[in-house]
């Protein structure tokens, strides 16, 4: 890692904004969409969850890398995430299950970082000017240099096709209830987990397996994963869930959320500046309580555009937005938040019971 008194590296918006700061991770760049993330911990989960990929990180919370890297945290075998924005980075962990840095973990899979950054200041120009594109590059790089290799990189629509798995794998538990396939369109580790903790067996099938495929494994149950990018991309997972819908119970996370919905006939908006971090406060509409979740998602459903057949079952509490959604009569429900959480909050995971109510026919 560079000196902490040297400042080599600088964060350039498509705007023309300017963020110098002292690099770590790899000495790559990656010209992305730049988020902000409220969690307090998880960066390890954030910076290995397939729905950041092809996108910069900007962690609000101030200090980052003090409790390392750990081999069984990892939310995917291979992390994809466009770069990383902190305000102080920490070299040396204190933790007695780390294995790696999380500099050593970012130079491994080609993911620049940047640090000593007013990351508050930079949190604000995002929630007031809404998500933008940037670069993180060597500080004596021209602006203009750098704001013409933004301008030059085409916005990714195949971010699914990259993440999801080539051909399908299992993971499967001692005495299993259920059979459960999950279509890949980006899934984390800690879902086949949850699901396996549960009883099930899982089939993970890559994201363009179709409907009739799927009905040939038998399954009690069919995961639409969250994932990145938009559902637009993956017109062939709707039209899949078009397809099981009333055939088989289906269970939506993220992006698998508004993948349900516009299977329905739904449309979707992008948000100003996402929803990203673990304490973004959910009501449910069903019991009234407020539920605490972890989010990382820059699209919505369209209230207007619900189909008479949907039920909506949780909203945003600061912006309203919609949350959950639901088919009683065909056995499909979705939430646009992350019920397994991890690392928390677990407010959620009863979800995942849900699922298993409706493969037992409850």
């Amino acid at each position: 890692m560079a000196d902490k008194m040297t400042l080599n590296r600088k964060l350039v918006l498509e705007d023309g904004s300017v963020y110098p700061g002292r690099g770590f991770g790899a000495k790559t760049e990656h010209a992305c969409e730049l988020f902000f993330n409220t969690a307090v911990v998880g960066y390890q989960e954030m910076i290995s969850d397939p729905s950041c990929t092809d996108a910069i990180a900007v962690m609000t919370y101030p200090l980052i890398g003090n409790y390392g890297i750990t081999d069984e945290d990892f939310e995917s075998k291979v992390p994809t995430l466009g770069g990383l924005v902190v305000s102080e980075y920490n070299d040396q962990p204190s933790n007695f299950r780390y294995t790696k840095t999380l500099s050593e973990v970012m130079e491994d899979f080609d993911i620049p970082g940047i640090e000593g950054i007013d990351t508050r200041a930079l949190t604000r120009h995002i929630r007031d000017n809404g998500v933008c594109r940037a670069i993180i590059v060597d500080i004596d790089l021209p602006t203009e240099e750098a704001l013409e290799k933004i301008a030059c990189t085409p916005i990714p629509h195949d971010q699914v096709m990259r993440v999801s798995c080539r051909k399908k794998w299992y993971s499967r538990t001692a005495n299993h209830k259920y059979n459960v396939v999950a279509v890949d369109c980006g899934i984390k580790t800690s879902i086949i987990r949850a699901l396996n903790e549960r009883g099930c067996n899982v089939t993970v099938v890559p994201w363009n397996t179709t409907a009739f495929e799927i009905l040939k494994m038998k399954p009690d149950g069919v995961l639409i994963s969250n994932g990145p990018g938009s559902s637009d991309d993956v017109k062939p997972v709707v039209e899949t869930v078009r397809e099981l819908r009333g055939k088989v119970p289906v269970f939506g996370i993220s992006l698998g959320h508004l993948i349900i919905a516009k299977a329905y006939g739904a449309t979707t908006t992008k948000l100003k500046f996402g929803h990203h971090g673990g304490n973004h406060p959910v009501r449910n509409l069903a019991t009234g309580k407020i539920e605490i979740t972890s989010q990382g998602h820059a699209c919505v459903v369209n209230p207007e555009s619900i189909a008479d057949t949907m039920t909506i079952t949780h909203v945003n509490v600061i912006d309203n937005t919609i949350e959950g959604l639901s088919c009683p009569a065909d056995r499909v429900f979705s939430v646009q938040y992350h019920p397994e959480s991890n690392p928390g909050p677990q407010d959620s995971d009863y979800l995942f019971d849900q699922f298993i109510a409706l493969m037992k026919g409850e």
